[in-house]
């Protein structure tokens, strides 16, 4: 109670826009933190909400959550309070919201008692209990050869229309995860609805909530919907849940981000983007993860631009995650579904999780695959002889199985246990 307290002003702060700079509104005369919450009122009827983002000068700099047309110099800025909560609860499953915890599905209003604020900090290192419990996603392929833990953090990394949306449907559907909740950030308006109705489907939607900002949205609210998931996740962890947290794509919020660092004055250090990018990324990750009362298990899609895997976003967001899982245009290309390509993702966490013969076969698959892959182009044109290299021989007869363990239907879900039982079975005819 003390620290809220102590990031109180007075209410009765008032300031006048003194011009604008890109998306953002100068304001004079208003000494209001970085975070606070402000009302430009700009209509006798509908004050617009901004954020602080930063300082020029004299000036405070604040970007609107709304479209900014009609704002003229001269209008009244008030401050509404110093930091930015979100109102949480149970009774928040099976609904579809946008950035600020309303409903955006037709359903009725939601009452909730709780409320949490947007941007937590997240557990301490050494309150975090060790990650020593599978979660099943569901996914054969996953769950098999890229074993996941309750609080493990992975991302998902992949081009445009490789399957990423897709993939994360089928695990909202089928995983063991007390709790989904699922941001789509920047998402094109009418991918929202397909999500809805084709990925996700009734079964998923009733055990998830859904937070939602389309691309046409002001940069500040695509970042707060990230924000706001994580928050979210974050209340059903507080209540003991194993949450599932899938973000639709983390290369969105950055680009949101850098839509308000340049607005705020940055530099462009990096490709085009300013340093609070790789700062904010990490802040948002590490609120995932385990805590002594639950756990969030977060699943982050990364939109490699240019299918270019080196790229600042991918770059970075890769080092601060706890494995990776790489999409294939080639296999995505030919039917395989997932395009999951094995030999370019990892779970760092699998070692510790999984018995020695699960590590066994998996890495046996993974060597017959090698294997394959280092001799396939011998192999297409008919120049690779039978019988000179024991191991690829193997990798040539099982090629066809392997492949359809990796593949599964989109309307199938599967058990760790079956996952597993079915590896062994495959690591057994490579011997």
């Amino acid at each position: 109670m003390l620290d809220q307290i102590a990031t109180l002003m007075p209410t009765e702060l008032i300031g006048r826009v003194a011009g604008t700079v890109g998306i953002a509104a100068a304001v004079a005369d208003f000494p209001a933190p970085l975070g606070a919450m402000v009302e430009i009122e700009y209509s006798s009827t509908t004050p617009l909400r901004a954020e602080v983002i930063g300082f020029r000068g004299e000036e405070t700099l604040v970007a609107p959550l709304g479209d900014m047309t009609g704002i003229r110099r001269g209008h009244r800025v008030r401050l509404v309070r110093t930091t930015d909560w979100l109102r949480v609860g149970p009774e928040m499953l099976g609904r579809v919201l946008d950035a600020f915890g309303r409903p955006i599905d037709g359903g009725p209003p939601l009452v909730l008692s709780r409320r949490t604020s947007v941007r937590r900090a997240p557990p301490r290192s050494t309150d975090r209990p060790r990650i020593d419990q599978t979660l099943a996603t569901g996914v054969r392929a996953i769950d098999g050869l890229l074993t996941c833990g309750r609080g493990q953090r992975l991302g998902i990394f992949a081009g445009a229309g490789v399957g990423k949306s897709t993939l994360l449907g089928m695990m909202a559907r089928y995983t063991a995860a007390d709790v989904n909740v699922v941001a789509l950030v920047g998402e094109r308006g009418r991918e929202v609805r397909e999500f809805l109705d084709r990925d996700l489907g009734p079964e998923g939607l009733a055990r998830s909530v859904v937070v939602v900002s389309t691309s046409d949205e002001p940069a500040l609210v695509r970042l707060r919907a990230a924000l706001a998931a994580t928050a979210i996740a974050e209340s059903f962890r507080d209540y003991g849940a194993d949450v599932l947290l899938m973000m639709d794509s983390l290369t969105r919020v950055a680009q949101a981000q850098r839509e308000i660092g340049l607005a705020a004055g940055e530099p462009p250090t990096t490709r085009g983007f300013p340093p609070s990018v790789f700062a904010t990324l990490p802040k948002l990750l590490e609120r995932a993860g385990r805590s002594p009362d639950g756990s969030i298990t977060g699943l982050y899609t990364v939109l490699v631009e240019g299918d270019d895997a080196q790229e600042p976003v991918s770059d970075t967001v890769r080092g601060l995650l706890d494995g990776h899982i790489r999409l294939s245009r080639a296999l995505a290309s030919r039917g395989q579904f997932p395009a999951i390509d094995l030999l370019e993702s990892i779970s760092r966490l699998m070692p510790a999780l999984t018995s020695p013969e699960h590590r066994a076969a998996a890495q046996s698959i993974r060597e017959l695959m090698e294997n394959y892959r280092r001799h396939e182009d011998l192999i297409s044109i008919g120049a690779y002889r039978p019988g000179s290299q024991p191991k690829v021989d193997r990798a040539i007869a099982l090629r066809d199985r392997i492949d359809a363990y990796l593949a599964q239907p989109v309307d199938s879900g599967e058990t760790m246990d079956a996952a597993q039982r079915k590896l062994l079975d495959l690591a057994a005819c490579t011997a």
